[in-house]
């Protein structure tokens, strides 16, 4: 599937760019200046690649036929100093773009990272991206759909979610409890009128104690009921070890097997592992902040070619970078959105 990427007007017509971008644009123009260069994003550091058909998806709207451009692939690990981006085209159509391109690359990889650090230490456990709100809300989509390529198996958001061609994974907000004033009114209506292939997960850490809650909750839906989730705020000591297990040994004793444990509430990947290791029955975790707060991954662009002369700024070698793993990319034109 390919993403359906909003590229909107202000990043079309450079008004998110850095100004020397524009600037050059003007001066090259105004000389008739216009050579074929090769550019060379390549990275600051290892991690998960993500951005990459977004970025592609910008050059197709900016790059004539006959430009060349080799991209490594979505979701792929890369290494410092590897070449992800290679692109070869008249530089006055793309020049502008290298800021959108470069962040683009950086903030989705740095989400994908964070993400495939919770997923290794899950040891096969699903994790849910929870992260839209701790961004502005122009990237909830993006930060989730990134989470996803780093092995989320799903994003909180419809719209990150739909990047990916997946559904939307949430429960209910705590508000709602709160408005029922009971746990157990609060998930029959949930069970009443959302659409059958929502899967009944129901919080049960709002009013009573998490294992009260959660055997009240399967009491009231029986088989209907897929998962608890517990989130226990840090004011009454978040989710512990102990408690996962007492949840999980009542309702087994109930005879509510089938219930599944799902864990949220400041995950990080040494939070996951300390719940695991001390033998957590956990069978889902929801992460936020640990992956919508990752730090950028550095993206530096280089022309390394003008008309065919290899060149590159001091410190650099100048001429193409080898890496085996670019593939060559046919860009498929998409249209742009957003008002003037």
């Amino acid at each position: 599937m390919r993403p359906n990427f909003d590229i909107s007007y202000p990043i079309l017509s450079g008004e998110t760019a850095d100004i020397y971008f524009a600037r050059a644009q003007k001066i090259l123009q105004k000389e008739n200046l216009n050579p074929v260069v090769t550019m060379e994003i390549f990275s600051g550091a290892q991690g998960i690649l993500c951005g990459i058909k977004e970025a592609l998806s910008l050059l197709a709207t900016a790059l004539p036929p006959e430009a060349g451009v080799w991209a490594m692939k979505e979701g792929e690990q890369f290494h410092p100093k590897e070449v992800v981006l290679r692109i070869t085209a008249p530089y006055v159509p793309f020049g502008l773009y290298e800021t959108a391109i470069l962040g683009i690359l950086a903030q989705c990889s740095g989400w994908a990272t964070a993400a495939r650090e919770c997923v290794e230490a899950a040891r096969g456990r699903a994790v849910i991206s929870f992260g839209a709100r701790h961004v502005h809300p122009k990237v909830a989509d993006v930060m989730d759909y990134a989470a996803i390529v780093g092995g989320c198996i799903t994003g909180s958001t419809p719209a990150g979610s739909k990047l990916a061609g997946l559904a939307p994974s949430g429960t209910m907000p705590h508000a709602l409890i709160l408005i029922f004033g009971d746990t157990v009114k609060a998930a029959l209506a949930f069970d009443k009128w959302m659409e059958p292939n929502v899967p009944r997960i129901i919080l049960v850490d709002t009013f009573k104690d998490e294992v009260e809650e959660s055997l009240r909750v399967a009491e009231a839906m029986g088989q209907r009921l897929y998962g608890v989730r517990l989130d226990t705020p840090s004011e009454r000591g978040r989710v512990t070890p102990d408690l996962a297990k007492e949840v999980r040994a009542r309702l087994d004793l109930a005879g509510y097997n089938h219930v599944k444990i799902i864990v949220s509430g400041g995950l990080t990947p040494e939070r996951i592992g300390y719940l695991l290791d001390c033998g957590a029955p956990v069978d889902a975790f929801g992460v936020g902040s640990y992956i919508s707060g990752a730090r950028p991954i550095d993206f530096p662009g280089v022309v390394k070619e003008v008309a065919g002369t290899p060149v590159a700024k001091r410190g650099r070698i100048p001429g193409i970078t080898p890496n085996d793993r670019l593939e060559s990319v046919a860009l498929r034109p998409v249209q742009a959105s957003g008002s003037q």
